[in-house]
């Protein structure tokens, strides 16, 4: 099987953002954002997935983190759709419902090409380290737009924040891993009746 990877740059008056994937991985991590917090998601993102993600981003964030986090999903969401073509021969479709000692989150994700967001998460304090916990939902908003994702993400129980973030982003991990891998049933298939996703 030839290797699975995707590369991006991009480059706004606001960030600065490069971003490489490999799909057949063993989960290692280079991530540097500028924001502590989200580069530790990131790193459970990339360990929990078995995808090898280097992300570098420089941003704008002497204003706030916004920027550098959407601009960090759109990356990362086009890597990904770099890395699995035309998507012959995944499995397309991941879901995983996961726990984190009393935070439980369940994702569920389809590589469909039709980028949509259901976000059914909250919580309960504005900020985890300098990270606004409003920029999770704006985060998987850009991952999904970028990457063709139809992404279902809902926290369904949980009182610690950094639990119920990470269980999130480990739900997400593990259901991009199901939905990435190659079907060996049906490996020279695309996964649609449709001829093209």
């Amino acid at each position: 099987m030839s290797e699975r990877t995707g590369q991006v740059s991009r480059k706004t008056n606001e960030t600065s953002i490069k971003v490489s994937v490999t799909l057949d991985g063993t989960g290692k991590a280079d991530i540097h954002t500028g924001v502590e917090f989200f580069d530790h998601m990131l790193e459970q993102l990339a360990r929990h997935s078995l995808i090898d993600m280097t992300i570098k981003a420089k941003g704008d964030l002497h204003i706030d983190a916004h920027h550098t986090v959407e601009d960090t999903g759109i990356a990362l969401g086009q890597a990904l759709k770099q890395a699995i073509g035309d998507k012959t021969g995944i499995r397309r479709y991941g879901h995983f419902d996961l726990v984190m000692d009393e935070a439980r989150s369940s994702v569920a994700l389809d590589f469909s090409n039709r980028a949509y967001l259901v976000w059914d998460a909250a919580f309960s304090i504005d900020r985890l380290g300098e990270m606004d916990t409003e920029l999770f939902r704006e985060f998987f908003q850009a991952l999904a737009g970028a990457g063709g994702l139809t992404l279902h993400v809902t926290n369904i129980c949980g009182v610690n924040n950094h639990h119920i973030a990470e269980s999130i982003f480990k739900a997400c991990a593990k259901s991009l891993r199901m939905a990435v891998e190659t079907d060996p049933r049906a490996a020279n298939q695309l996964p649609s009746t449709k001829g093209a996703l």
